[in-house]
């Protein structure tokens, strides 16, 4: 069994807020650059440019790219063959405590905006510390442990849907589904989006799995050359839409669609959409 100090998940959660919320991956760049090139709107272009150069200041000044530095959603993979250790004071926290803990490290020494809520209608106070994070973990084979944080701002959240469609809409009611909520987002959600798909399982695990798609690559398409195509073809008809940039026309509405499937009952056909702002902000670690 390989053990891991609990100071040093929190270390390592820390680190990726600060980093996420300032430093956009290489894939998201290589997009935003190649949608400026080969937009003809001249207005899209060039808040295109304006996107581009607020990603090389906030980069530059390790400031965030946006006041909305959003839920800290975290992905855990854990090996099986790993342990967290508690922190050695006594207490006996583990995996979540230390999550949470450098969360909160991360949205204080980052200056990163605090925007968590302890109650969701009566009591709606600030926590102070962007704490609780959304914690999603997997065990996996194995003696490493993955840490993806993804800040995930809250216009663009707002804008997401699920859907439960009957089997015989099928492929054409997918796709209705997923162009109409991504219309409906509209400047509100802040494109060009990343759109995660998530189809199967159930009413909440599609939702994970339209979440989960959006920590793949951008340039990663899905292995199945079925859903391939069908990335291929939403992105198609999304940038058909004429939303653009920041909603003010253009060809550029949504720079990938990733889509994430999983089997489901005979008689349903869950459908969820999780939309991501131009913002894509996400960092990955291995200890």
């Amino acid at each position: 069994m390989r053990h891991i100090a609990y100071d040093q998940v929190v270390r390592a959660v820390k680190d990726l807020c600060i980093e996420a919320a300032h430093r956009l991956d290489d894939d998201v760049m290589e997009a935003l650059r190649r949608a400026e090139r080969s937009e003809t709107d001249g207005q899209a272009r060039t808040i295109l440019k304006r996107i581009l150069e607020n990603t090389d200041l906030a980069d530059r000044q390790r400031v965030p790219l946006c006041q909305d530095t959003g839920v800290a959603v975290v992905f855990v993979d854990q090996g099986n063959r790993t342990t967290v250790d508690p922190p050695g004071n006594g207490d006996d926290t583990g995996l979540p405590e230390a999550i949470n803990e450098g969360v909160a490290a991360g949205y204080e020494e980052g200056y990163l905006r605090k925007s968590i809520v302890s109650d969701p209608v009566y009591l709606r106070k600030n926590t102070g510390t962007n704490t609780p994070a959304i914690i999603h973990h997997s065990w996996v084979r194995g003696e490493q442990l993955k840490l993806t944080v993804m800040l995930k701002g809250g216009g663009c959240e707002n804008r997401s849907e699920c859907k439960m469609l009957t089997p015989a809409e099928g492929q054409a009611g997918i796709e209705k589904f997923v162009v109409e909520t991504v219309c409906r987002a509209g400047a509100d959600a802040c494109p060009p989006f990343v759109v995660g798909v998530g189809i199967g399982g159930n009413f909440e695990l599609a939702c994970l799995l339209a979440k989960k798609a959006l920590i793949r690559r951008l340039d990663e398409r899905n292995g199945d050359p079925r859903y391939a195509t069908l990335e291929q073809t939403l992105l198609s008809r999304i940038n058909e839409l004429g939303v653009g940039p920041m909603g003010m026309g253009g060809k550029t509405t949504a720079l990938a669609v990733l889509i994430e499937t999983y089997p489901c009952h005979i008689a349903s056909l869950p459908v969820a959409v999780n939309i991501e702002c131009h913002s894509h902000r996400h960092r990955t670690t291995l200890l």
